[in-house]
């Protein structure tokens, strides 16, 4: 039967991108070339792998059996191929990498150029999510996660941690008034998340306690959207050093009721599954953030 990885590989992609056309574009190949090794790798089992319609691709039950088979397969060989670049000392492979969108832009990217010339044969695959995702469903290697973690699944690494600070623009601050105490922000325009909840708990201490949670008047899933906001005049936001720290040097967001504030950081985890043995492209990864992240500026101050 002699079943070829290249038709393995066919039959994952396709079902990672949602169709053969996407299959091919990520694959940098045709998509004849894609459908035609599908062609050959269900001639050869004798079943049908994939139901095609003109809407949709839906796995068979044969297909979702084999499917299992075949991603172990091509792990194996993966794993092969990086045991071997392990003995050459020069780790290879693709790396998938996820993180909320404001630490991938304002963390992780400007770090990238400085990791693929110290590992040039590690395949960087960088994914953005605002929410948190299952590593395996995902097929994700390591996520970069803010605050505190709650799955005991995973392992996890302490990489950094990142100071929260009440901001507003000089130009809204101009336009409204700077609030001198906590029971004042009711007044002003608050920008905060629509969810998580928690994160509309700012660290100002007050007669009643030590966090104040705002009721919100413009509300956005992702920080980064909070963050332009507020460069733009739009209200008052509560945001991480991480992403607001340059604005803070440059004096586009100055930070408000500072003398109130409690110092509050968030945390800074890499966090991979707990059943996978930690892999030489993985252990690089870990070990350049955990020396480029404390030394950041915004983990210093």
């Amino acid at each position: 039967m002699q079943i070829t990885l290249d038709e393995l590989q066919a039959l994952t992609r396709v079902i990672d991108a949602g169709s053969i056309s996407a299959a091919a574009e990520q694959a940098g190949q045709t998509t004849s070339g894609i459908s035609r090794a599908l062609g050959r790798l269900e001639r050869k089992l004798g079943v049908t792998l994939i139901r095609r319609t003109t809407r949709r691709l839906e796995l068979t039950e044969e297909g979702a059996v084999f499917l299992a088979q075949a991603r172990r397969i091509l792990a194996s060989v993966e794993e092969a191929e990086e045991l071997m670049a392990v003995r050459r000392e020069r780790p290879a492979g693709r790396l998938r990498v996820d993180a909320a969108s404001p630490f991938m832009l304002h963390v992780v990217v400007p770090l990238v150029a400085d990791f693929r010339a110290r590992y040039p044969d590690i395949q960087l695959e960088l994914h953005s999510s605002d929410r948190i995702i299952d590593l395996i469903e995902q097929r994700t290697d390591v996520a970069l996660r803010i605050g505190n973690l709650q799955d005991s699944s995973l392992h996890a690494r302490a990489l950094a941690s990142s100071r929260v600070r009440v901001l507003a623009s000089p130009d809204y601050l101009a336009r409204h008034g700077v609030p001198a105490t906590v029971e004042s922000l009711a007044g002003h325009s608050l920008l905060g998340f629509s969810q998580p909840e928690h994160l509309n708990r700012w660290p100002l201490r007050h007669a009643f306690g030590d966090s104040w949670t705002i009721a919100p008047t413009l509300m956005a899933s992702s920080g980064e959207t909070l963050r332009q906001l507020a460069l733009a005049g739009a209200g008052i936001v509560c945001l991480s050093d991480f992403m607001a720290c340059a604005d803070r040097e440059a004096g586009a967001l100055v930070q408000v009721l500072a003398e109130h504030t409690r110092e509050e950081r968030q945390p800074i985890h890499a966090v991979y599954y707990r059943n996978t043995t930690l892999a030489s492209r993985i252990a690089c990864l870990l070990d350049f953030l955990g020396e480029r992240l404390p030394a950041s500026g915004w983990a210093a101050t």
